[in-house]
């Protein structure tokens, strides 16, 4: 049985930095938000669901879905959101476990899913070991806003739209704080990877 673990933090921590260097190291990262993208392209069952619910207004011309258009619909009505989640959120977790399997097959041992709303989600229970990628929210705040060309007020009101980097930091099985160097993180990921393969083994 290969091990699987969830890999999340919060916006601008660095997660994508993470990922990068586990699959430096031939580790499989399944990624939930690519298969949330995949899940409602044209002819998959949550797109045809989607059509059903929402109406074809949603559409653009070719066919695929307008994001902006839905998002504005979803977020405007709390129901509304709650009724996409329930079409996409199974599928991408039946497409996620797939994909773990076929890694599995593939002979890996350890197979991580990033999972960016891993603890808003409560998705806890896919994973039997929890990675959170930590930084500063002060950090946080100041790479958004420079990264993403954002406001300190637009900056925040994201933040605030997750669970604080703290509390995931509490909850967490093992942290990686990327608020030093690079080759901190990777001492890190090096040091994260031995110690679950001990743990896998024993």
């Amino acid at each position: 049985m290969n091990m699987i673990l969830g890999l999340t933090g919060g916006i601008a921590t660095g997660k994508s930095t993470v990922t990068a260097m586990l699959r430096e190291r031939g580790i499989p990262v399944i990624d939930a938000d690519q298969i949330a993208r995949e899940v409602v392209e044209p002819g998959k069952p949550a797109y045809e669901a989607i059509v059903r619910h929402f109406g074809r207004d949603i559409l653009l011309e070719d066919g695929q879905l307008d994001r902006k258009k839905l998002g504005e619909v979803v977020f405007s009505d709390e129901a509304e959101r709650q009724k996409l989640n329930a079409i996409v959120h199974p599928e991408v977790r039946r497409v996620m476990r797939q994909e773990a399997e076929a890694a599995e097959a593939n002979g890996a041992q350890i197979v991580f899913m990033d999972i960016p709303l891993l603890y808003e989600s409560k998705l806890q229970y896919l994973v039997e070991k929890i990675v959170v990628v930590y930084a500063p929210s002060d950090m946080q705040l100041a790479r958004m806003m420079e990264r993403d060309e954002l406001d300190e007020e637009q900056a925040k009101k994201r933040l605030r739209a997750q669970f604080p980097i703290d509390q995931k930091k509490l909850e967490a099985d093992f942290l990686i704080d990327n608020s030093q160097s690079r080759e901190e993180t990777q001492r890190q990921v090096e040091e994260l990877l031995t110690v679950i393969r001990s743990e896998h083994r024993s």
